[in-house]
């Protein structure tokens, strides 16, 4: 192996022997903010530096790499960059021991939330944005452990 080619963690890779494992993939405009906001401000494991670009979350494996044309095994479908705005259909969800720990820490290595942490009774959330505008759900379970669901909505309601 030469110093060119790139560092590859073959341990955390996410390739199952058996069975599946999920990954998140995420358009990214600039791998290396990514990469790091995924590593050092949430603390993950950078297993691939790029292309893609691989980190292991806890559990999990986010991989980030730019968006592009069609490929032979998606015809007329493009990746295209997410464009944050006031809706979103999908986010990741993080569910941590500590919120209060975990929204202390992340906020002093740059994470951008959009309100401190509520406590909603079944769970104490909060949200926060990536680099890119990707929206991410930050909770820890409270009175779900104990049976306590959160409170319907009106309009979810029937009637």
């Amino acid at each position: 192996m030469t110093g060119s080619e790139p560092r590859i963690d073959f341990a955390n890779l996410p390739a199952p022997t058996e069975g599946i494992v999920v990954t998140l993939f995420i358009t990214v405009r600039e791998i290396a903010r990514s990469r790091d906001f995924y590593s050092r401000v949430l603390g993950g494991t950078v297993v691939l530096a790029e292309n893609p670009c691989i980190v292991r979350l806890s559990n999990s494996w986010i991989i980030m790499n730019p968006g592009g044309p069609p490929t032979p095994d998606k015809p007329g479908i493009s990746v295209v960059n997410y464009e944050p705005g006031d809706t979103t259909s999908i986010f990741m969800n993080l569910r941590v021991a500590d919120i209060h720990a975990c929204y202390e820490d992340w906020k002093a290595k740059g994470a951008e939330f959009v309100t401190p942490p509520i406590d909603r009774e079944a769970e104490i959330r909060c949200y926060m944005r990536d680099p890119d505008g990707y929206l991410i759900e930050v909770g820890q379970s409270t009175g779900l452990l104990r049976g306590k669901l959160a409170a319907k909505r009106p309009e979810d309601l029937p009637g």
